[in-house]
């Protein structure tokens, strides 16, 4: 008997929700060691299908067993991948804004004052190798991050900026969130990403960096404090030994030169 699939507009519209589900998976797992635990629950499958297949009645029982707990299985091994996903929903698509008509349909801008601000201070972080971590918000609000740190809501200035990360200030060791062209708050704990991809010389910073941008749509600065580079990080793509000049461009939204390192 011959089983013929209708190909119609519903079947690809199917086919093309299922392929970028699963892609949407693959980029959240992959470069982390959750990938190797995904690779080996897929190989798990196969097995257990070739078994059915060779009608091995007593591995296919047991195997099967383990198949029917499934999506238990799955939620405790990628219970910090599912906890991203959410987060990726939630945040980085701003579905937390879907009824704040004022901030759904007013798109985030800085001022040339905050910008300049901004550059000034990292340009002198660089100059003395001194750290920074940057985050300006774009449509979501952040204050779930801000409120691990200190609460400032002050106005945006060099002098400020440059007092914070001075290594010898209680505020200088975490990010300072920027929201609605003003600080919110400074010492913020940001999430670290797991990512083995990221190049070694690359410190906890950056990794920091990477990984807010990963579960949100907020754009980060980073100065490292070994060399002295600024680097700018959205969607989850960094390009580090940035000019102040394109910082400047960066922060305008504009990304014409931004070359992403993966």
């Amino acid at each position: 008997m011959l089983l013929f699939i209708t190909i119609n507009f519903y079947t690809i519209t199917d086919i093309l929700l299922a392929a970028f589900i699963f892609y949407q998976v693959y980029k959240l797992v992959k470069g982390t060691v959750a990938i190797n635990i995904f690779a080996g629950i897929f190989t798990f499958y196969v097995a257990w299908l070739l078994v059915k297949a060779l009608n091995l009645e007593l591995v296919s029982g047991i195997l099967g067993q383990f198949i029917g707990m499934g999506v238990i299985a799955l939620l405790i091994v990628f219970q910090q991948e599912v906890r991203r996903f959410l987060l990726l929903l939630g945040s980085k698509y701003n579905l937390q804004n879907i009824f704040n008509l004022e901030r759904l349909f007013t798109k985030t801008s800085i001022k040339d004052e905050v910008a300049a601000a901004i550059v000034q201070a990292c340009d002198y972080f660089s100059k003395t190798k001194t750290g920074a971590l940057i985050v300006l918000s774009q449509n979501s609000e952040l204050y779930n991050y801000a409120q691990t740190g200190v609460l400032i809501r002050s106005i945006v200035s060099e002098e400020l900026l440059e007092n914070i990360f001075f290594k010898n200030s209680p505020l200088h060791d975490g990010a300072v969130i920027i929201a609605d062209n003003k600080i919110l708050a400074a010492r913020c704990i940001l999430p670290v990403s797991d990512n083995t991809n990221i190049p070694g010389s690359l410190g906890l910073r950056h990794r920091a960096a990477i990984g807010m941008s990963a579960v949100t749509d907020a754009h980060i600065i980073v100065v490292s404090e070994e060399t002295g580079n600024i680097s700018f990080v959205k969607d989850g793509h960094f390009k580090v030994r940035i000019t102040p000049q394109e910082l400047n461009s960066f922060l305008h939204n504009d990304f014409t030169g931004f070359v992403v390192n993966k």
